[in-house]
């Protein structure tokens, strides 16, 4: 569990590939401290364990379902990614709860300088917008934000220079490909829906709706 606040930026050391799995070596310091094996640690948001490291790196297995759902079939050595561990009982929880499991990829369309900060837009398939609310959260690369907008195809957040500085969410360009993780509350209303009600039970649409789930 993650809260979408990056520790810090790690680069990509070297990439081990087999026709869909592999390991990534990341370079870093900060996210090293303490580090055992077995560990999670969020590489661009994605969830992964860590099966080896030294001074100054560390190495992680994924799995062909990492490459399907998310960009790191992209990365190359020198690649900057947004690095965070697993959040520890008792600290603050600044962002929102981040599990590392990705939804899907998003397509960054647009970027506009808005005084002392960038709009970025994104465009995302509609299996994830659905999830997606103005106000609400999302993780972007791992990083906790704030949707301030929605489109018809796509949505809106806004980066501070703080959050520029912080992650690599500012290195991409229109085009880029950037991984997604909805806001888990929505998937769970759905997923409750998909079942049908019992007979005599008050959990209905309407009760729902009464009451400010849906």
């Amino acid at each position: 569990m993650f809260t979408g606040l990056i520790e810090e930026i790690g680069i990509i050391e070297n990439i081990v590939r087999s026709s869909k799995s592999g390991s990534l070596k990341v370079g870093c310091n900060k996210v090293i401290e303490g580090v055992r094996l077995g560990d999670s640690i969020s590489v661009n948001g994605i969830c992964l364990t860590v099966i080896k490291f030294d001074n100054g790196s560390f190495t992680v297995d994924f799995m062909p379902e990492t490459l399907r759902a998310t960009n790191l079939g992209l990365l190359v050595r020198g690649s900057r990614v947004n690095l965070e561990r697993a959040l520890m009982v008792g600290d603050r929880l600044g962002g929102h709860i981040v599990s590392g499991h990705i939804d899907g990829t998003g397509k960054i369309t647009e970027l506009k300088e808005r005084e002392n900060a960038t709009e970025v837009w994104i465009d995302a398939d509609n299996t994830l917008l659905k999830y997606i609310i103005k106000k609400g959260s999302i993780a972007i690369d791992g990083a906790s934000l704030t949707v301030a907008d929605l489109s018809r195809t796509g949505f809106m957040v806004s980066i501070i220079p703080h959050t520029s500085k912080e992650t690599t969410l500012l290195d991409k360009k229109p085009g880029a490909l950037v991984n997604l993780e909805c806001d888990s509350l929505g998937k769970y209303i759905e997923r409750l829906m998909e079942f049908k009600v019992t007979a005599g039970s008050k959990l209905t649409v309407d009760f729902l709706n009464r009451n400010g789930f849906l």
